[in-house]
């Protein structure tokens, strides 16, 4: 008999905190957040100058301004992400409807994939825009580098959750798979059927504890005084 669904117990177990913590998902969650606040926090504070040579706000990505802004709302953006995701693997045991724990995995799924896919973009981009950009920019090399380079770890870590999410996502239709016979039709059951066969005619049949008629002389007559 199955005790899961989607990958965690039915509704009512207790919270364990040490597994939870434990969990790969769980790891793959934080690291994700941490890579995320690196990328948007390398780019606000350091992705933009007005050294002398340039006075007014420049992205230290060739220029590009599209590209530091795409850094930091892809970061942000996968920031709230990990938090509300995190809240939501923590609450999820306590979760009794399993309608609504496929939602909450699919859209782990859904999210996690996208968001792998932008990744890749933003590590393109951010790469693409550093190799062309000119020396005059290169006081910023770390910074440059860091948020290039925790682009490329995010795309391994939101790999790993698409990777985990989907688990659990056929984890759960494994798990829900029941088949459901109806005793009625199930010609294996050992209980006799509710309604009379329709081999008698009219469908009647005679219940075995009707009484019947005189048998014969044998039949015991009580005595008369």
């Amino acid at each position: 008999m199955q005790n899961t669904a989607y990958g965690a117990s039915f509704a009512g177990g207790a919270f364990d905190l040490e597994s939870f913590f434990k969990r790969p998902q769980t790891i793959l969650r934080i690291l994700c957040w941490l890579f995320s606040i690196v990328v948007f926090a390398t780019i606000t504070a350091e992705g933009y100058t007005n050294d002398p040579p340039h006075p007014e706000n420049k992205c230290m990505y060739n220029n590009h301004g599209s590209a530091c802004s795409y850094g930091v709302g892809i970061g942000v953006l996968a920031f709230v992400a990990c938090v509300i995701f995190f809240l939501l693997d923590a609450y999820f045991p306590q979760i009794s409807n399993a309608k609504d724990r496929r939602y909450i995995v699919l859209g782990d799924l859904a999210f996690s994939a996208v968001w792998t896919f932008l990744w890749f973009v933003c590590f393109c981009l951010l790469a693409n825009q550093w190799a062309k950009t000119d020396d005059s920019f290169k006081s910023r090399t770390d910074a440059a580098q860091a948020g290039i380079a925790f682009s490329f770890f995010s795309i391994c870590s939101w790999g790993l959750l698409t990777y985990f999410a989907l688990g659990r996502y056929k984890q759960g239709l494994t798990d829900l798979n029941q088949d459901y016979t109806d005793p009625a039709h199930d010609h294996t059951s050992p209980y006799p059927p509710e309604y009379p066969s329709s081999d008698v005619p009219g469908g009647y049949q005679q219940s075995p504890f009707s009484s019947q008629g005189p048998t014969g002389p044998g039949e015991y007559q009580p005595p008369t005084y």
